[in-house]
């Protein structure tokens, strides 16, 4: 009896699993009615799969189609579609359209059927965009094409200001201009190769006569002396206040001094000359452009307008106070940046003297009151002394070779803002705070010889750790190495005398 169940119920489950797979297989393998379409494509006859696969091909072809983005003056700007993350969005429209008249009882499928012959069944491909791909290609591509607004500029000629006007701009609207290819991508376009002329827009010029004319007040002037310098570092002195010699800026825009003064390249003005670098003394081109910086650090504090960005040097600097500096730096990433927050438009004025002076004036409005003047106070908080000397070795270098750098204090520093009126202090606040680091005197010693005992002397001197002493006796071993001067020849014996 368990023997009939039991056959019973295993004929029934292959019964049934030969139903489900018989049932899967025929839809499988049912054809799209005639009448269905997806885009203009005739689905008829076509299993899912096979639809699958022409919609798949259909949407690589539109892919690798080339869009031409029509920018500014006509230029053009070529794309495809994958360049923007363009993709399907219903990519089961395939097994929608091979369903139809392919489910429910038998009336409903017949009714499916008889509908499709009298009106056809379109299937629309849906699509979107990346939009922040195709913001990209506007920002990076698109706009090199724009013509950008001049704006109004002022000259110090004597002691007056001339007035040059802006020039109109035309430019890219990036936000239209994406709101419109979004709509042509995900509504309007045939899939075929065509342009599409961007949005563009007139881009008007800051400054007016009457807003430039407002310029005629000193804010705020500094000067440093660059006489110790060489002929390199002073020409890059007198090169880093040309280039920012004249800047107009206007109420609100932010200055970049590493913008103004850079790149750092003979062709751009600059010398080789010394420079910190980790705590040493290197050559670099542009070596002393920190002191432009700085002067024009102080001439901004003077007119107090806002600083947005200002570093100390990594050592002690001996033209301002410390924490009166603002070093700039390409490897390091270190900027002066300071923004116009006055109502009026700015005028910078730097120059050199040929007594060896770097000067920075800033011309504006004054709105300050006669009363009111600033006055800028170094800290000093703690020095720390190098207490030892450090020698390093260089067998490249012939035994004699002594290069030495001198010592540094370290420093930590405070830099105070005090304002008077009617020269009572009001006010008293942090400008900044710094570090400098100490660095002891090291000098850097050749000890290439062929002589044994030479280096061993020499070693012994180093050893002392004194880099006075060891410039002696490298000095000494030196001049011992030298040939001696080859000796006089004797003078030639006297004629006899005559008889």
């Amino acid at each position: 009896m368990k023997r009939k169940i039991f056959s019973f119920l295993l004929m029934a489950a292959l019964v049934l699993l030969w139903g489900s797979t018989s049932q899967a297989k025929e839809k499988e393998d049912a054809r799209i009615l005639e009448g269905i379409y997806i885009e203009d494509m005739p689905m008829e006859g076509k299993t899912a799969k096979e639809a699958k696969a022409d919609v798949d091909a259909y949407v690589a072809e539109l892919m690798s189609k080339e869009i031409s983005l029509v920018t500014v003056n006509s230029n053009e700007v070529t794309i495809t579609p994958a360049d923007i993350g363009f993709r399907l969005v219903n990519p089961e429209v395939a097994e929608e359209a091979a369903a139809v008249g392919q489910s429910g009882n038998i009336v409903k499928r017949y009714k499916s059927r008889k509908d499709v012959q009298f009106e056809n069944i379109r299937y629309d491909l849906v699509f979107e965009i990346d939009r922040e791909l195709l913001r990209h290609v506007l920002e990076d591509q698109c706009s090199i094409y724009n013509v950008e607004a001049e704006n109004a500029t002022l000259t110090k000629e004597g002691e007056e200001f001339v007035i040059h006007p802006g020039k109109q701009g035309v430019v890219i609207d990036n936000d239209a201009s994406l709101s419109k290819l979004e709509t042509f991508f995900t509504e309007e376009w045939d899939g075929s190769a065509t342009e599409v002329e961007l949005v563009s827009k007139i881009e008007e010029p800051l400054g007016t006569e009457a807003e430039l004319k407002k310029v005629k007040d000193v804010l705020g002037t500094y000067t440093t002396s660059f006489k110790t310098s060489g002929y390199a570092r002073s020409e890059n002195v007198r090169n880093g206040s040309r280039l920012i010699n004249g800047l107009t800026l206007y109420p609100g825009e932010e200055f970049s001094t590493y913008e103004m003064v850079a790149p750092f390249t003979e062709a751009n003005g600059y010398y080789m000359a010394g420079s910190y670098l980790n705590g040493q003394v290197v050559d670099s081109l542009g070596g002393g452009i920190c002191q432009v910086s700085t002067t024009l650090y102080n001439a901004v504090l003077l007119a107090e307008l806002e600083v947005t960005e200002r570093h100390n040097h990594s050592m002690i600097v001996t033209y301002v106070d410390p924490s009166a500096d603002a070093a700039i730096s390409e490897s390091a990433g270190k900027d002066f940046r300071f923004k116009n927050n006055t109502q009026a438009p700015i005028y910078i004025e730097g120059y050199t003297t040929d007594d060896k002076k770097i000067v920075f004036n800033i011309y504006g409005e004054e709105t300050r009151d006669a009363s009111h003047r600033v006055e800028y106070r170094s800290e000093i908080l703690s020095k720390t002394y190098p207490d030892t000397e450090v020698i390093y070795t260089d067998a490249a270098q012939p035994i004699g070779a002594v290069t030495v750098q001198s010592a540094h204090i370290g420093y930590k520093a405070k830099l105070w803002k005090i304002v008077y009126e009617n020269e009572q202090e009001v006010s008293r606040e942090e400008v900044n705070a710094s570090v400098y680091k100490m660095v002891p005197r090291y000098a850097t010693v050749g000890v290439a010889t062929a002589d044994p005992n030479a280096y061993n002397q020499l070693m012994e001197a180093i050893a002392t750790n004194s880099i006075d002493h060891v410039k002696n006796v490298a000095a000494a071993l030196a001049a011992a190495a030298q040939p001696a001067p080859p000796a006089e020849a004797a003078p030639p014996a006297p004629a006899p005398a005559a008889p």
